[in-house]
């Protein structure tokens, strides 16, 4: 039986979580739960997988929470403190950090410090800290293991190699809804438009980052520190049908891909459960059907989201977190429809002009640079 802390439960990450917990309960079982605000879906997984213990980051909802649980035997922790708590409870062997944002940088941190194995699906963690957490990682001797399906393809490409042998790790993309369109078309879309991904069912925030190809920047970045691989030997390819999930090249010119029906539930379970394997309830790939998969290479003019990323990357130290801060807020803004979709890109540039980065950034000062670029966001938009 492995015991889990679920960070994120109520997010798309999550509730994906606890649909294999809930069809694997003989091998899994919830130890702690963790929500930003949302108590009702909270309180209907606590009462369902009767955990030990529930966190929320909004103290007054941990507080209602508290009243609308207290018929339980539970324990119910508010912010951040309240988290961290939940991310280290001696209950737990793994903690699934899928919290949006940088609030689940410091959890993470406190899971890793406790023991714990983490099954990363929080982007913040290694894009703005990844500089920290692979140390210390390696240091207490646990497991990252990737959610992100373009992550866990790789990882799962690398298994059984030799990884000083790596060639370069091609990245897939989809494309995202507005692949093909030209800048005077981007100037148009709309936030209903921008939400309907030819592929993959994702929450909002991500689904924007993916028309924008700010998220294959993100996932640049990441797999830079996941995989211990430079930035220049990561290679952006556009794969519309989303069946290919990502692939890794070695010195002799072989090409490891993993693939399968778009379905996040794969690499979560596979997280789990690695390095085993489980029965997973999905579509298979019918190859008969599919026929064909293409590849194109990516319109980074267009789509600046990609080298606006790779710019940040090449600069390091706090200027992916400015980079990730700037495009979360603009991304809000957009979805609030304050802006349009091409002005996102500009905030991003226009911040990143703004700062001079820090290198080697502790937590504290990567905190720092993510308030000043929501301040300077605040100061000119």
């Amino acid at each position: 039986m492995k015991t889990l802390t679920v960070l994120g439960s109520t997010g798309s990450i999550g509730t994906q979580t606890m649909d294999i917990v809930r069809a694997n309960s003989d091998e899994l079982r919830i130890a702690a739960l963790a929500a930003g605000s949302n108590i009702e879906l909270l309180e209907k997984q606590i009462r369902e997988f009767r955990p030990g213990m529930a966190a929320v980051f909004d103290e007054e909802k941990a507080d209602l929470l508290k009243e609308r649980v207290r018929d339980i035997n539970i324990k119910v922790v508010g912010g951040m403190e309240g988290l961290l708590e939940a991310a280290s409870t001696d209950e737990a062997d793994i903690a699934v950090t899928s919290m949006v944002g940088m609030i689940g940088i410091k959890p993470t941190i406190a899971a890793i410090n406790a023991g714990k194995d983490i099954a990363l699906a929080n982007k913040e963690t290694l894009v703005c800290a990844g500089h920290i957490i692979m140390p210390l990682a390696k240091e207490k001797g646990v497991s990252i293991l990737p959610v992100d399906s373009e992550h866990s393809a790789i990882f799962q490409s690398m298994n059984g190699e030799n990884r000083k042998r790596i060639e370069k790790i091609l990245l897939t993309a989809s494309g995202g809804p507005f692949r093909g369109r030209s800048k005077e078309e981007l100037r148009d879309m709309k936030v209903e438009d921008a939400l309907k991904h030819p592929n993959w069912s994702m929450g909002r925030k991500i689904t924007v980052d993916s028309a924008t190809l700010v998220n294959k920047g993100l996932e640049v970045m990441e797999a830079r520190w996941l995989f211990d691989v430079p930035t220049d030997r990561i290679q952006v390819v556009v794969h519309p049908q989303s069946i290919i999930h990502s692939m890794v090249e070695y010195e002799d010119g072989a090409v490891m891909a993993e693939l399968g029906m778009p379905d996040m539930k794969l690499p979560i379970q596979y997280a789990l459960f690695y390095p085993d394997r489980r029965y997973l309830k999905t579509e298979r790939i019918d190859f008969f059907k599919l026929k064909e998969i293409t590849f194109e290479e990516p319109d980074t003019e267009t789509f600046r989201g990609l080298s606006l990323a790779l710019e940040a990357a090449g600069i390091g130290g706090t200027m992916p977190t400015v980079f990730n801060a700037a495009n979360e807020r603009a991304v809000a803004m957009f979805l609030d429809r304050k802006i349009g979709f091409l002005d996102i890109y500009d905030i991003i540039e226009k911040c990143m002009d703004n700062h001079s980065a820090v290198s080697s950034p502790d937590i504290d000062r990567i905190l720092k640079a993510e308030q000043d670029t929501y301040e300077f966001i605040e100061s000119r938009w």
